[in-house]
């Protein structure tokens, strides 16, 4: 058997995220669309890469109904012109759904299966709620294997700061504003706007064109933070302030061996090192990336403080600063979501894991004396996913530097 073939991430892009419900941007738009117009958007970016040559199409979503399901993958494959001969599948880890995606793709090149592929996500949490038409077997209670309110994401946020008496609600509204800050900035200096693929969207007053993120909140203040409700606690800790909110959104990325990409020309943004998933209690999901990154480091034969980059998707911002705190990283490290997160930008369950990707790819770029980055998140029913990345753009010189 031949060693693993290297892993690259050619390219990512995705939809600008919206506000889930009847006011948001994409409430007349339906959910596939939005995935295929992320993949034809992908494409159109590459266009040395031969349709024919993508050997597999790995499309995400939590809530797989209606214009949400039927195979993602393959009928986004078709939907986006790529040859009937490309196959294609439907994946499903809740919030890790692109990152899965990514991952069980990215597992395929490495094993010599695919040297082309296409991993994204998509999430229209507005026709689609996470939970709609679930039916939890009735053993869940019966047999107490997780609590009664263990799918309820924000009291799950809550219990974390049950445990942490250190995570104040002060430390994850300051950490919030942060978010919101970093985006405004990103979006000032034109860091995001490069990887989002326009969208045409039909509202009561007519046609339209998304073109940016709907969520964030740039005029946000510690103030107006402290004031909001918390409705998942009298007197709780967690508010829509310091959570991501409900959104609709699409991505998608091009995986390919590092042989193919050589072959074709292609510029290669990132190099896959390992990737890991783990299981924690339901009730405190948000701890999920602690263990997966511990794994997913012992794997790569690296430790936390090889990590130049984090990308961690901001499901809560006390999720994050559990991460963080375990890690021993300040809650302003400049290296951490340094474009912002999800509390601002949105978290469109499975699709987010590629945003992810796409802001670490361009922040290599920028940084080449880093070497490795990771992306990684807390998933719903208690699990984590951390994928480690290599910097193709790394010197050691400016590194000393």
């Amino acid at each position: 058997m031949a060693d693993r073939a290297e892993v690259v991430f050619v390219d990512g892009v995705r939809t600008p995220f919206g506000r889930a419900g009847e006011k948001g941007m994409y409430w007349n738009t339906r959910a596939d669309d939005l995935v295929v117009k992320a993949m034809i958007g992908l494409l159109e970016r590459n266009p040395s890469v031969p349709g024919e040559r993508i050997d597999e199409v790995a499309i995400a979503a939590t809530t797989q109904t209606g214009d949400q399901g039927l195979t993602l993958g393959r009928t986004a494959a078709l939907l986006s012109g790529l040859p009937k001969s490309v196959p294609g599948f439907a994946i499903d880890r809740m919030c890790a759904g692109a990152m899965t995606a990514v991952t069980t793709l990215g597992a395929g090149i490495g094993f010599g299966a695919y040297d082309l592929a296409i991993a994204g996500g998509v999430e229209h949490m507005g026709r689609h709620p996470m939970g709609s038409g679930v039916d939890p077997n009735p053993r869940f209670l019966s047999e107490r294997l997780v609590s009664e309110d263990a799918l309820n994401m924000g009291a799950t946020a809550e219990r974390i700061h049950d445990r942490f008496p250190t995570y104040t609600k002060e430390r994850s509204d300051r950490f919030a504003l942060r978010s919101q800050q970093k985006v405004a900035a990103a979006y000032a200096a034109e860091k995001i706007q490069p990887d989002l693929v326009s969208v045409a969207v039909r509202s009561d007053t007519g046609w339209g064109l998304a073109t940016r993120d709907e969520a964030p909140r740039p005029e946000t203040t510690m103030e107006g933070l402290a004031s909001l409700k918390t409705p998942f606690r009298p007197h709780g800790r967690v508010t829509a302030g310091n959570a991501s909110g409900l959104n609709d959104g699409a991505s998608a990325c091009l995986l390919a061996s590092g042989k193919a990409a050589k072959d074709l020309g292609l510029t290669v943004k990132m190099k896959m090192v390992s990737f890991a998933f783990a299981g924690v209690e339901p009730e405190v999901m948000g701890l999920g990336p602690v263990p997966s990154t511990e794994k997913a480091l012992r794997k790569a034969g690296l430790s936390i403080t090889d990590i130049g980059l984090f990308e961690l998707n901001e499901a809560f911002a006390v999720q994050v600063i559990s991460f963080l705190d375990h890690f021993g990283i300040d809650d302003e490290d400049p290296r951490v979501n340094e474009y912002g997160g999800a509390i601002a930008i949105g978290h469109p369950l499975a699709s987010s894991g590629v945003r992810l990707m796409n802001q670490l790819a361009r922040q290599f770029s920028e940084h080449p004396e880093v070497r490795y980055g990771l992306t990684a998140m807390c998933i719903g029913l208690g699990q984590g996913g951390t994928v480690i990345w290599e910097n193709p753009n790394f010197n050691r010189k400016a590194s000393k530097r």
